[in-house]
């Protein structure tokens, strides 16, 4: 069989723990890389859920407020700049 080279360029962190995973199961990161292609090859695509991450509670808490701000501008005081609002704010305490 007739080897080819992949060069890939990742972060030098998930190089290192990626090559501490494999070497824990007795891989090495070219068979660890073989083992990928063979299985999307035999999956017909990538062989695990690819899909967005689901922000969590508090990410959606603050783009459902940022939703709410948006669509009623006129139930939030607006600041003509950021000094005026640190004056605001200093005020209130």
């Amino acid at each position: 069989m007739t080897t080819a080279n992949i060069n890939v360029r990742v972060d030098a962190n998930l190089k290192k723990e990626a090559e501490s995973l494999f070497s824990d199961l007795g891989l090495n990161m070219s068979s660890a890389i073989t083992m990928f292609l063979k299985s999307a090859i035999n999956h017909d695509g990538i062989p695990f859920d690819v899909r967005r991450a689901r922000p969590n509670a508090e990410t959606r808490e603050a783009l459902a407020e940022y939703a709410e701000m948006k669509a009623h501008p006129e139930k939030y005081k607006r600041y003509r700049s950021f000094a005026e609002l640190v004056e605001d704010v200093a005020h209130e305490t």
